[in-house]
């Protein structure tokens, strides 16, 4: 019998809300090195990451070294006009922050700070779950889905790469047609290649 996506989405939320403290700083720590080891993130310049909720890996170890390189980091925002879609803003260690709707601290958006999504070399997304072959699950507002989409259709050079705990990967994830499929998937423990 197959699940519905609400109840996966449910079940691996609980999965990696149930890590410790302990088990949430070691996944941390360990992140930085596995992207180094396998992804793109030490040649590229403009990096997009992400603040940690609800039990995502935290990428803060990737958002210091990236700052500590020179790299351009980029955070998503909600979207002021297009509802449902992302925009990706310059983050410093000092920006202006506010809590979004859902109540994530993200950047104010200023006419000067926001990165077009072609500028966007490497961007590590969050996810609920993920599979092997590149599947990822969000928590099911497609905003990552949507704002992405531009990376499929225009054939961008942006690289997408899930940051998950181990304890996320199912067996295989159904897809539909407007699900955006990570190049691979970054654990404390192992790099998932899909291409």
């Amino acid at each position: 019998m197959c699940m519905n996506r609400q109840t996966i989405r449910s079940a691996f939320r609980k999965k990696r809300q149930a890590l410790t403290k302990q088990q949430q700083c070691s996944a941390a720590q360990h992140i930085l090195s596995i992207c180094l080891e396998t992804s793109s993130l030490a040649q590229a310049t403009t990096v997009a990451c992400y603040i940690a909720n609800d039990g995502e890996v935290d990428p803060r170890a990737i958002i210091n070294y990236c700052w500590k390189h020179n790299k351009r980091v980029l955070l998503p925002v909600l979207h002021p006009f297009s509802k449902g879609h992302l925009l990706f803003v310059e983050y410093h260690a000092h920006s202006p922050m506010r809590k979004n709707r859902y109540g994530i601290d993200e950047p104010i958006i200023t006419t000067t700070n926001i990165c077009p999504l072609a500028t966007i070399e490497l961007l590590f997304t969050p996810l609920v779950a993920f599979d092997k072959t590149g599947n990822r699950l969000g928590m099911g507002g497609g905003y990552y889905d949507r704002t992405l989409a531009p990376i499929v259709r225009d054939v961008l050079p942006t690289r997408l790469i899930g940051l998950a705990h181990s304890c996320q990967q199912a067996p295989l994830l159904n897809t539909d047609s407007w699900d955006i499929p990570l190049n691979g998937i970054a654990t404390p423990e192992q790099y998932f290649h899909v291409t």
